[in-house]
């Protein structure tokens, strides 16, 4: 545990390179390698998915990693792209993820959001290949009693496969979250959206936390409870939880 913590600490601590823009640009930046080390520590993000935000000063660009696990995300590794998802500054990479079309429609479509992470969590991936929808059942979910929305990748076709790599299923993807915070993706994951990095890291554990409560009463024949409104939870910003989680780190 000490070594873990003495390893992160020196990754988020490590002089920013290439982002000059000001104390706004380094804090989102460190922020988002939390963000990455945060979902992954959760097993949101084991190795696979993205988070990535908005960048502070420019609406029209965001941050993302270059393709590598979450878990092993620096600041060296953050690149700053256009909303059409193409590298200001490649930083010599070669390798981006392919389905960071995700992000950039999202912030086309949606000048609210300012981060997005996309994941392949089993327990809501199972509420996107069935007809039993994924519902809210504690008050922290409450952000998404509106329901969620399923994007079938075969709307585009099957020749491609499910992942979002072009702008044209990225702009799909997008309409099919429309004005919610979370969309399934059939057979294959779920985009979460959100104002803010802390928001969108516990938005992505509380939807996690409520498909495996569900899950576990469904499995036991139980007739679900599901929760109604509850207008004090439902734009949680998680702040709290995340000043733990980063400690934890």
């Amino acid at each position: 545990m000490r070594l873990i913590i003495l390893v992160v600490a020196s990754v988020i601590c490590f002089p920013l390179t290439g982002f000059a823009q000001g104390a706004s640009v380094a804090s989102v930046i460190e922020d988002l390698v939390a963000a990455n080390r945060i979902l992954a520590a959760e097993g949101i993000l084991p190795g696979y998915g993205h988070v990535s935000v908005r960048h502070p000063e420019d609406p029209s660009r965001y941050f993302l990693s270059r393709s590598l696990a979450p878990e092993l995300v620096t600041i060296d590794d953050i690149v700053e792209f256009d909303l059409d998802s193409v590298p200001i500054d490649p930083k010599g990479f070669s390798l981006f993820y392919l389905e960071r079309f995700i992000h950039g429609e999202i912030y086309k479509a949606r000048p609210d959001v300012q981060a997005v992470v996309h994941n392949h969590s089993p327990k809501v991936i199972s509420f996107g290949i069935g007809s039993t929808p994924l519902r809210p059942v504690f008050h922290q979910a409450a952000f998404f009693l509106d329901g969620i929305p399923v994007w079938d990748y075969r709307d585009f076709g099957t020749a491609g496969g499910v992942l979002v790599d072009n702008p044209e299923r990225g702009r799909g993807l997008a309409v099919g979250l429309a004005d919610r915070p979370v969309v399934l993706m059939r057979n294959h994951g779920v985009v979460v959206a959100a104002s803010s990095l802390p928001m969108v890291v516990g938005r992505s554990i509380t939807l996690e936390v409520n498909a495996e409560m569900q899950n576990q009463a469904l499995a036991r024949g139980d007739e679900i409870i599901y929760l109604e409104q509850d207008e004090e939870s439902l734009g949680s910003s998680f702040e709290r939880a995340w000043n733990l989680w980063k400690r934890r780190l």
